[in-house]
């Protein structure tokens, strides 16, 4: 089974702005995704592949291992997986970036009694301001969703001005049951094997 998350291409995308914000973006072609370096349980060294478009401004990562369950006989270690990402982008000086929304898709198995939740830190590595996004299902609840969460504009974080900023993703799923007897399963798509998570920036000019 996979997971995986794709980060859209982020100037090629645009600039989506929170209602009544304008911003400015760099040209597309100088924004690039030089590496991702990852670790946690849901993402076990050896259980990721990536990928990069042409043009660098796509990766795709593809985990085997991010699959959260709960139940009798399930243990503990179970219930929410995790995993780290540090992804290094390239853009022009002259331009922050912060995180706008999220959209997840996958498949559920959720029974009555038990909560799921997907959820996304950001962060930029040297500063201690952080934004997330997240969503959660309540039991019960079969089959495949596609889910967008937008950030919290009041919580926006920049990247710094002046150097390319390190973004750090700690990305979880978990499971919580207030019925002993009742399972869950948040896992992969069950038409092609794949969760997917996409991740939509927003752009700025910095001030002179």
């Amino acid at each position: 089974m996979k997971w995986l998350i794709a980060l859209v291409p982020l100037a090629a995308a645009g600039t989506i702005p929170f209602p009544g914000q304008e911003f400015a973006a760099p040209p597309p072609g100088q924004v690039q995704i030089r590496g991702v370096a990852y670790g946690g349980n849901g993402c076990p060294q050896g259980t990721v592949s990536s990928q990069i478009s042409s043009d660098r401004t796509i990766m795709t990562l593809i985990f085997d291992a991010y699959v959260a369950s709960i139940g009798p006989g399930v243990a503990l270690t179970e219930n929410r997986k995790n995993c780290q990402l540090n992804v290094d982008l390239l853009y022009p000086g002259g331009f922050q970036y912060s995180i706008l929304s999220a959209d997840y898709r996958g498949y559920a198995a959720i029974q009555k009694g038990v909560t799921g939740t997907m959820k996304s830190t950001y962060y930029f590595s040297g500063q201690q301001e952080q934004s997330s996004t997240e969503y959660s299902f309540v039991g019960p609840v079969t089959g495949d969703y596609l889910k967008h969460d937008q950030a919290d504009s009041t919580s926006v974080v920049w990247s710094p001005c002046g150097t390319n900023g390190m973004l750090n993703i700690n990305s979880q799923v978990r499971l919580t049951s207030s019925v002993p007897a009742a399972t869950g399963l948040l896992t992969t798509d069950s038409t092609d094997l794949k969760f997917t998570q996409v991740v939509y920036v927003q752009w700025q000019a910095c001030k002179a």
